[in-house]
């Protein structure tokens, strides 16, 4: 077997000669026997779960270390291959992106799994040791072999880096409490409707069938998330093979699983999910259709039109952008004596026309809530804010090779010395990519912008970032160099944040709890929910009602309320928004009209001092008591507080 992997990963750039991978398994096996021993030692010792599980993982990474440079990988390190400080930063990295899974893996099996701690560890050891393994063979001491093609290394990483991601975004979806836009999302869910005020049904009806399936739980509420990511990377995958070959299909592939915007949306439950896939879907069927000139790919065009405006309108971007790539490029102009691309509209629109009808029996709301509304907001130069949220989407070296991918591709559009399929090619990106962003920056030249809303865009531009990702070295710029080598540490840092970013939301720090509590972080929705299950019981006991709960702010504390203010578990149809009090609160305004909740009592909750004290309250309760405050705590820690009034009599 050892022989076998020796001669399947050496090709590709991993150190696996057949003496070799004899040592790493004798001190891969000491390592997960130093592990097991410390772990279960300081557990039985009293330590805390957390803290036995990362100091043994610390031990038997110690441990390791110095066997691998020193006997398993001696050949690499005295081939002098990478300097000793840059190895050790290399395994430490390795490390903590082990680290990270492990810490999903062990939280999964006692959650999930029911299995007692003693026999988690071990499918967590084991997951680490995978990673540990394949990471100090591929980045640590890799092969300098001449003979490995680049591309074939960028593949080899590419597989690698889409397995970790994925597998560890599965392992936290059920770990990690929703945060407040996706338990407003559920409710949408709770309430299901052909259309909302504030977003289109699609993700509510994707949390539903989510929930169906696995329950109301964090797990059945994301897992359409994780699932959309995998239509998004399949279309963004086809699109770069098609336009710039195989290789770079794979580092695009590799980009849409580390740049930020792209792993959140695999993980959190929003219409940003299933708009990313619409969009990347849609990419891919306009390159078909339009360079690939094929009819069939507009029926494709259409669906996914269609699918990305149930989602979200910004969709529509899209239109205007394959109606200027038509007019600019002289062959596709033919496109608009064709039934299709007419045939692709009716589609989207038939699609699309759920929304239409709910809009139409509701005073077009949403389409008021949507355009005139942000239109008429106070007048604001956002455009730095637009720019940090881009760099934040991507990262600031992501952002500065999609800016000159597109400068690249507008230079080969117009360069009388460029061949006509890349002169098509370089428009398609250009266009694609520059329409809805030009419409992004005008608007924020003088309103306020959302920091996700230019991330799908950049699906267009992620094939030629890819292409110019493998340009040979001896053939790139000194600016292309740079940025080529720049993504190795860049790829590394992120999904070192993603790992242990993950993990420490699940379980903390060890004996310091959480650094940031509620609202800010979601880490202790739960134990805030039990915290309001005891007021609510309290109240009801002093009342013989059952009190409604009314979260201050817009929407977010009515929704976290809903989702987990239950002793049962189940959803709380109790929990109103602030509407009752006279206030906005989106939704909950259309779902609970005031005059049926009259004479009820309600337990009104702020994590803002100053809503509570809000003298306007008074008005809507026969009586009113005074603010009270009750700390949430978080295996022992404080996690947050939270303030709150009981009102009696609901005018």
């Amino acid at each position: 077997m050892l022989a076998y992997v020796t001669r399947l990963l050496g090709p590709a750039g991993g150190t696996v000669s057949a003496t070799g991978a004899w040592r790493f398994a004798a001190v891969g096996l000491g390592g997960m026997l130093v592990d097991v021993l410390a772990f279960q030692a300081l557990f039985a010792l009293g330590a805390g779960l957390t803290a036995a599980h990362l100091a043994s993982f610390g031990l038997a990474m110690v441990f390791n270390y110095i066997l691998y440079s020193r006997w398993a990988f001696a050949e690499a390190r005295d081939a002098g291959r990478g300097r000793a400080g840059e190895r050790f930063a290399r395994f430490v990295t390795v490390c903590l992106l082990a680290l990270g899974l492990r810490g999903g893996v062990l939280m999964g099996a006692i959650t999930f799994l029911d299995l007692p701690v003693q026999a988690a560890i071990l499918f967590a050891i084991g997951a680490a040791a995978i990673v540990s393994y394949l990471g100090a063979a591929f980045f640590v001491f890799p092969s300098v072999d001449p003979l490995t093609p680049p591309a074939l290394r960028w593949r080899v990483a590419a597989i690698g880096v889409v397995f970790y991601v994925a597998v560890l975004r599965l392992l936290f979806l059920g770990l990690i409490d929703l945060m407040p836009q996706e338990a407003y999302y559920w409710n949408y869910a709770q309430h299901l409707d052909i259309g909302y005020l504030d977003h289109p049904p699609l993700v509510a009806w994707l949390i539903w069938a989510g929930t169906s399936l696995f329950g109301h739980n964090e797990f059945g509420v994301r897992i359409a998330a994780w699932l959309c990511w995998w239509a998004t990377a399949f279309f963004s995958f086809r699109l770069a093979d098609n336009m710039f070959g195989r290789s770079a299909a794979f580092v695009s592939l590799l980009l849409v699983a580390v740049l930020p915007f792209y792993f959140g949306i695999g993980l959190v439950m929003t219409p940003d999910a299933a708009l990313t896939a619409s969009w990347a879907g849609a990419l891919y069927f306009l390159e078909r259709a339009l360079l690939g000139r094929r009819r069939w790919a507009w029926w494709g065009v259409g669906a996914c039109m269609g699918l990305g405006m149930l989602s979200k309108y910004t969709i529509a971007l899209l239109g205007p952008a394959a109606l200027l790539f038509i007019l600019v490029d002289r062959p596709s102009r033919d496109w608009l004596r064709r039934p299709e691309p007419y045939l692709a509209a009716v589609l989207a629109l038939v699609i699309f026309s759920p929304v239409l009808i709910w809009n139409l029996e509701n005073g077009l709301a949403s389409f008021v809530f949507q355009s005139a509304r942000r239109m008429e907001a106070l007048s604001r130069f956002s455009l730095p804010a637009l720019i940090g949220g881009m760099a934040a989407l991507l990262t600031p070296p992501g952002l500065i090779a999609a800016l000159a991918a597109v400068w690249e591709r507008l230079r080969l559009a117009f360069a009388r010395s460029t061949d006509a399929d890349t002169k098509r090619l370089s428009f398609f990106v250009a266009i694609f990519t520059l329409t809805p962003l030009s419409v992004f920056v005008a608007f924020s030249l003088k309103h306020t912008v959302e920091l996700n809303w230019t991330g799908p865009l950049w699906l267009a531009v992620l094939p030629a970032m890819s292409a110019t990702i493998l340009t040979a070295a001896g053939r790139a710029s000194a600016f292309r160099q740079r940025m080529i080598r720049a993504w190795t540490p860049t790829i590394a840092i992120t999904l070192v944040i993603y790992g242990v970013g993950l993990g420490y939301l699940a379980s903390g720090l060890p004996g310091l709890g959480y650094v940031a509590g509620l609202p800010e972080t979601p880490v202790a929705w739960t134990e805030f929910g039990r915290e309001v299950a005891a007021i609510g019981g309290e109240v009801k006991k002093e009342t013989g009602q059952e009190p409604l709960l009314v979260g201050l702010d817009t929407y977010k504390l009515a929704s976290e309320l809903a989702f987990y203010g239950s002793r049962s578990g189940e959803p709380v149809s109790s929990s109103v928004g602030r509407g009752v009090v006279g206030q906005t609160s989106l939704m909950y305004g259309f779902w609970y009209p005031e005059a049926p909740l009259h004479g009820r009592p309600a337990v009104l909750f702020a994590f803002r001092r100053y809503q509570i004290d809000n003298p306007l309250l008074a008005e809507h309760f026969a009586s009113l008591s005074a603010p009270m405050e009750r700390t949430i705590l978080k295996d022992g820690k404080p996690a947050g507080a939270v303030y709150y009034r009981v009102g009696y009599g609901l005018k």
